[in-house]
């Protein structure tokens, strides 16, 4: 274990209703709790990582395709912000394109995972990145 506070905290970057509820639901069930915070667009991302009170989130799970800025441009922006660029990003996005994947390491993620369509796939995917990142892994705080 890490030895960070119980339960971590994520901040999913995800615009559809329907794959906040999806990924909500799998990290309830996750071995390691976490403190989920949502936002809707790419923009309003970077304001929370920038102004949140109560200090940075443990993992932010990001989605590629958002409104206001995409995910590649608020990952680009994480990572040339001291603050924010040893923060751990997983992408989780509808592409399995190559050039996204090439491009969201390019820039600094630390994972690329294609959602998949399978329901208990998709829990199974993201409670692995959930447990991996925030029960495994020793994380710079």
């Amino acid at each position: 274990m890490n030895g960070l506070r119980q339960p971590r905290r994520v901040l999913l970057v995800e615009d559809s209703l329907a794959d906040i509820e999806l990924t909500l639901e799998a990290l309830s069930g996750a071995e390691f709790k976490s403190d989920v915070t949502t936002v809707r667009d790419g923009a309003a991302a970077l304001d929370f990582l920038r102004n949140t009170p109560d200090g940075y989130p443990d993992l932010v799970i990001l989605d590629l395709n958002l409104p206001r800025m995409t995910g590649h441009e608020v990952l680009a922006a994480m990572r040339a912000d001291k603050s924010l660029r040893l923060i751990p990003v997983a992408v989780l996005t509808t592409s399995s394109a190559a050039p996204d994947v090439a491009r969201t390491y390019e820039l600094g993620a630390n994972c690329f995972l294609t959602k998949p369509t399978d329901f208990d796939r998709f829990v199974f995917v993201v409670q692995s990145v959930n447990n991996f990142w925030l029960g495994l892994v020793r994380l710079p705080h």
